[in-house]
């Protein structure tokens, strides 16, 4: 008997490791669909650089989650304020501590809670690169990265996820609205407020001048990418799939997931025509982000038509945000800030709406915090960086593209002049 119940732990630490290790790999895939998405919002000029920011953060977050920002967000702590400070990662679980473990015993592996975890924090490093894009130096952003992935986000993931006072006080949030999304948007807002606007975006009498994106169809492409990882990002935080009651939880997590971007997407369509008087696919594209944003925060407890109209309300917001920003002077070429800030605010107060066990007071606390925390320690880094390296291309730079000064090549040079 002994042995059948042993072998039944096994089989199921097995499957929940494996199916956390996919939920990972689903996410990491959200890296190619930020990549996509900025490309196709950016001008031509600046696309081969867009794709190397994508590509250096995610190997940036991974390297400094692992040498030290894993251990900070959950690590030992000195008290629910202040994390702990260790390098590297520790141990595997044991058989031992498997099979004799009792209720306290680990059901997936602790390799693969790291990996699940740093795919995150690459997340939301990647919210950061559209907003500044086009304008900045590129080596300016990568020093933010190192920065941002080592300390910063840990620090305040440790105070929601990592058991911290965040936790403590009820603050919820399920997959991350607040500790992913508004994390990497107050971050990037820090940044954009330092660097400025684009070039020719805002008129001296307040007008403001669309700066299309060079390729819909590959923006559109790393939306349906975003939105088929997301089932990771939020099915995978669900951490278990192997009893009924568990795989029941991330089927209606899923179902959730769909709903809610779906709900987005329509309410972003109508909104738009009702301003505009057409459809425009860029807010489409952000309407889906924006419900993928807003039900992150509690993907579990509302019903599929509920989450449809969290994602919904998600999707108007994003289109009032996007033309408020634009009217405040706030360049973000890809509507970051909007998407995964306005929207990741608005997804942590609906938990108090769609959850019983939350309360409005805990969901603004762990608001206000996230907000503060990482926009204040963001902008300290980004005005150091500013001091030292300087944060903006030469005018000339960003006329030419960002492409040729900080890269050296072009992403399409058949189309801009170059040599074939």
């Amino acid at each position: 008997m002994e042995e059948a119940l042993n072998q039944i732990k096994e089989l199921s630490y097995a499957l929940d490791t494996f199916y956390f290790l996919v939920c990972g790999a689903l996410v990491m895939w959200m890296a190619a669909g930020f990549a996509m998405l900025e490309a196709g919002m950016v001008r031509a000029k600046n696309t081969a650089e867009i794709l190397t920011k994508n590509i250096a953060l995610y190997a940036i977050a991974c390297t400094m989650y692992l040498l030290v920002g894993y251990n900070i967000m959950y690590g030992d702590s000195i008290n629910g304020y202040i994390p702990g400070l260790s390098f590297l990662l520790g141990e595997e679980n044991s058989l031992d501590s498997v099979l004799g473990g009792g209720e306290d015993a680990p059901y997936y592996s602790a390799r693969s809670d790291f990996f699940f975890q740093v795919v995150f924090v690459a997340t939301a490093m990647s919210i950061v690169s559209g907003a500044v894009a086009e304008r900045m130096k590129l080596w300016a952003f990568l020093a933010f990265a190192v920065v941002m992935t080592s300390i910063i986000y840990p620090v305040q993931g440790f105070w929601k996820w990592g058991g911290g006072f965040l936790d403590e006080a009820g603050f919820m949030d399920f997959a991350g609205s607040g500790v992913v999304h508004l994390a990497g948007a107050a971050a990037a807002l820090a940044g954009v407020l330092l660097l400025g606007a684009r070039k020719g975006k805002y008129g001296p009498k307040g007008e403001i001048h669309p700066i299309p994106g060079a390729n819909m169809p590959l923006a559109t492409l790393g939306t349906f990418i975003l939105w088929l990882g997301w089932f990771g990002f939020n099915g995978g935080s669900e951490l278990k799939l192997s009893d009924v009651g568990e795989a029941n939880a991330v089927a209606q997590v899923f179902v959730n997931t769909n709903a809610a971007a779906a709900g987005g997407v329509i309410a972003a369509l109508i909104t738009a025509r009702l301003l505009f008087g057409k459809v425009d696919l860029t807010m489409a594209l952000n309407g889906a982000l924006a419900g993928l944003v807003a039900i992150t925060a509690e993907p579990l407890a509302p019903t599929g038509f509920v989450a449809t109209i969290v994602g919904a309300m998600g999707g108007v917001l994003v289109v009032f945000a996007i033309v408020g920003l634009d009217k405040l002077k706030i360049d973000d070429p890809v509507g970051a800030i909007s998407v995964h800030g306005v929207v990741g605010m608005w997804g942590l107060i609906a938990v108090a709406f769609t959850n019983a066990d939350a309360t409005l007071t805990a969901q603004l606390l762990g608001l206000v915090t996230i907000l503060a925390w990482v926009f204040l320690a963001s902008l300290l880094v980004w005005f150091v960086i500013k001091l030292t390296m300087g944060l903006r291309v030469s005018q000339e730079d960003e006329y030419q593209g960002v492409d040729l000064s900080e890269c050296g090549m072009e992403a399409y040079p058949e189309f801009t002049g170059g040599k074939q």
